[in-house]
């Protein structure tokens, strides 16, 4: 049924398709705003939940609206909640890990873009939604009304010309057009994910850009203003380490700092709580499949080189190298997009002589929290770098329950 609703409103989305976006992710988001009750994209152009009710019922196919929706929520592994407290868009999406962490909070999300075509798959296979793709390219007016803005938006420098402490000085930049949907849609919250090593890029300047553009356009966040307009960039990374969040402190046995900026709109609060640790114990054996595939094992070739190059960077004074642990060891090294060359930074020690081995992709799966049902990329190259591109969605989930509670 969703497929066959689909082909009907092809044309339609055909003709609203903003240049770097297949038609399918209008057609999918149309849908969800059908189940949901949310706005429909483009519908600042005319196209609200009823053009797409009339598309449906002019077309041939036998149309029920309650069975559409149904299947529209029940039909792929990861669910929207039945009855959402706030809406929700999904910027620089990758495979859906913020959205999971935010659906489990009670949200909806109505709107989600990623680039990369292969994340675009495994989000739509698992989640049931296409995401829009080039972001420069789709007009803010069309994304849907939104109480929550998330997205893991890459780290670029910004230019040294001048700092104006307005939205212009980012322009050229992926983060700007953040700052533009915020600018014109005002979701009372948003949240920013990044690496840690944003606090220190380019010497503070670019977090000191980052946070004056955003206050500028009415947004407030736990760093004071006063030290944002007028401290140093050193003052201004003090307290942005108060927002560095680790992953080993909310179940998950992996050694990952990322850095959660959480936005509100200028007098909505006062300052944000961010979570506690849960104190939960975390053990790498936890997240480990029974029988894993012994190709899995690593070459003896493979093998020798990791313990070659570690031993000559430990003589060079680098201490980089492989990063062994064992079933009962608490947490992990940091899984990254790299993962699938070589493994190098999460060996499992097999304990009986045996040369290590790398996790499978179930494995990786679990290391950042994502749920069993989740479905993996057939490609275990692209699965490998998915999970290390994204985020530990129990992180999110705790982060996006304080956020709930303002709903």
């Amino acid at each position: 049924m969703p497929h066959t609703a689909a082909l009907a409103l092809m044309p339609l989305a055909e003709k609203y398709a903003p240049e770097g976006t297949q038609p399918l992710a209008l057609v999918y988001q149309w849908l969800h705003a059908l189940a949901n009750n949310t706005q429909p994209y483009a519908w600042a152009e005319g196209v609200d939940c009823q053009v797409l009710i009339n598309t449906l019922a002019g077309s041939d196919l036998l149309f029920d609206l309650n069975s559409l929706c149904e299947r529209i929520k029940n039909g792929f592994p990861i669910n929207p909640p039945s009855q959402g407290c706030f809406r929700f868009i999904d910027l620089f999406a990758g495979i859906g890990g913020m959205r999971i962490g935010f659906q489990n909070a009670g949200g909806v999300c109505v709107f989600s873009s990623e680039f990369e075509k292969n994340a675009q798959e495994t989000y739509f296979k698992n989640h049931g939604d296409f995401p829009f793709g080039d972001i420069t390219q789709i007009p803010e007016k069309h994304i849907p009304d939104h109480d929550v803005l998330i997205a893991g938006f890459p780290c670029q420098p910004f230019s040294h010309a001048g700092l104006k402490r307005g939205i212009d000085d980012i322009r050229g930049t992926l983060f700007y057009d953040i700052a533009r949907i915020l600018q014109a849609k005002r979701p009372r919250f948003a949240l920013l994910e990044n690496v840690k090593g944003l606090i220190s890029h380019d010497k503070g300047y670019t977090l000191q850009v980052i946070l004056r553009t955003l206050t500028a356009i009415g947004y407030r966040c736990n760093i004071p203003m006063e030290v944002i307009e007028r401290g140093t960039p050193k003052a201004i990374q003090d307290f942005a380490k108060k927002m560095v969040l680790k992953s080993c402190d909310f179940g998950v046995p992996q050694n990952r700092q990322r850095i959660y900026i959480v936005l509100w709109l200028e007098g909505l609060i006062e300052s944000f709580s961010y979570p506690s640790p849960t104190g939960a114990t975390t053990r790498v054996g936890n997240i480990l499949e029974r029988n894993p595939d012994p190709k899995y094992t690593l070459s003896d070739r493979l093998w020798e080189g990791h313990q070659r190059r570690k031993l000559q960077n430990t003589i060079n004074g680098k201490g980089f190298g492989f990063g062994l642990v064992t079933p009962s060891s608490e947490y992990t090294n940091t899984i990254s997009a790299r993962y699938y060359k070589d493994g190098s930074e999460i060996l499992i020690d097999l304990c009986d002589g045996k040369n290590p081995r790398k996790l499978t992709e179930r494995e990786a799966a679990r290391l950042q929290g994502f749920p069993d049902e989740f479905v993996l990329s057939k490609s275990t190259v692209q699965a490998y770098k998915q999970f290390g591109n994204s985020v530990s969605v129990p992180v999110i989930h705790a982060i996006a329950e304080k956020i709930a509670r303002f709903f």
